[in-house]
């Protein structure tokens, strides 16, 4: 996954993202995303979306 490129984060890999300050919340769901992963799925099978603050 190294060399895999999140456009959702300025065209970074989620390695160079992270070290770029972006969130690691935002990370993942830019790999979520570009890896097809169902909204359902992203927190956890069968787990609920975690409330926003």
């Amino acid at each position: 996954m190294a060399d895999l490129v999140l456009s959702a984060v300025g065209g970074r890999t989620a390695a160079q993202a992270m070290e770029a300050g972006v969130p690691p919340r935002d990370v993942w769901l830019a790999l979520c995303a570009e890896m097809d992963v169902p909204e359902s799925h992203r927190y956890g099978a069968g787990r609920l979306e975690p409330r926003r603050r």
